[in-house]
């Protein structure tokens, strides 16, 4: 390897964990990737040589861009994040892509993206280097231009909110599998009877449609068997795929997709599922493997 070839070849070394940490910042894969991007670009200026850890480096400079992006969407006053679903990692049920396997490890679920959307930029900034990435305090501290002491209470903060929401997966993947597996077979049946024996009584259904119209949300079996129904009457293929490693639906529609929805299980019920209905970032998701 000559000297003009090894940047470029360490990057590549880095960038599925570099794509992973800009992903837990952002809970966007397209800004994930131009986080990412921008890190390679930076580099490419810099004088490798000099660089006394690398990797360090290039984490403190992809999080900095991750940082400066959601400021910048703060400003722009977007959509409130805590209705907006991140992007979902999808794959087939019977395993996850490799090239997918950092930007979901550490059960990293849409449920705890989700509460991660509702934190200031400087919390979730702290809270993903250290708690996910384990990265010291007074390097986070040089990035959020913080006391060592600063940054620590910026984390601990951002650990309170996510105990607050429960947020921590269920860790039995094959019972949830079961459970989506009967939901699926009643919904496909019109068996409500069945549908009420999976849902828990407290069931909450969300839905993002994108940017054009508000999120909705409804509470109760009552409420979720009535969308249920809605949903019976049109010409759709449900399919069980893995939601960032956990077991989840897609909907289709003539070929295309028309939902997705990431499940949670409290106390052996589905309680949770989020659906994504925004047609344009589902148009970008690859199903092609679907028709395998």
């Amino acid at each position: 390897m000559t000297e003009a070839e090894w940047p470029a070849r360490a990057f590549e070394g880095e960038r599925p964990r570099l794509r992973a940490v800009a992903y837990r910042m952002l809970g966007s894969t397209s800004e994930a990737d131009d986080a990412v991007q921008e890190a390679w670009l930076r580099l490419d200026r810099s004088d490798a040589e000099a660089i006394d850890n690398l990797g360090a480096w290039l984490t403190t400079v992809v999080a900095r861009i991750a940082l400066n992006m959601l400021r910048s969407r703060n400003t722009r006053r977007e959509q409130p994040f805590d209705q907006r679903m991140p992007d979902p990692i999808v794959d087939p049920i019977d395993g996850t892509d490799p090239e997918h396997e950092a930007l979901v490890a550490d059960s990293i679920g849409l449920a705890l993206l989700m509460v991660l959307e509702t934190l200031g930029p400087a919390e979730r900034l702290a809270f993903v280097l250290h708690d996910t990435f384990g990265v010291p305090f007074d390097e986070i501290a040089t990035v959020v231009d913080r006391s060592p002491d600063a940054a620590r209470q910026l984390a601990s903060r951002a650990r309170r909110r996510l105990r607050a929401a429960d947020v921590a997966p269920d860790p039995d993947l094959a019972e949830q599998r079961k459970l989506v597996e009967a939901f699926l077979a009643a919904s496909r049946e019109g068996d409500f009877e069945a549908l009420v024996a999976v849902l828990h009584p407290d069931v909450v259904l969300r839905a993002d449609f994108g940017p054009s119209r508000e999120t909705e949300e409804v509470r109760g079996v009552d409420a979720a068997l009535e969308r249920a129904r809605s949903y019976a009457s049109l010409a759709a293929s449900a399919h069980l795929i893995l939601i960032n490693g956990a077991p989840g639906v897609v909907t289709m529609v003539n070929g295309k997709p028309f939902s997705l929805g990431a499940v949670r299980v409290r106390e052996g019920r589905i309680a949770e599922i989020d659906f994504l209905g925004d047609p344009e970032r589902l148009a970008r998701l690859d199903l092609s493997w679907l028709d395998a």
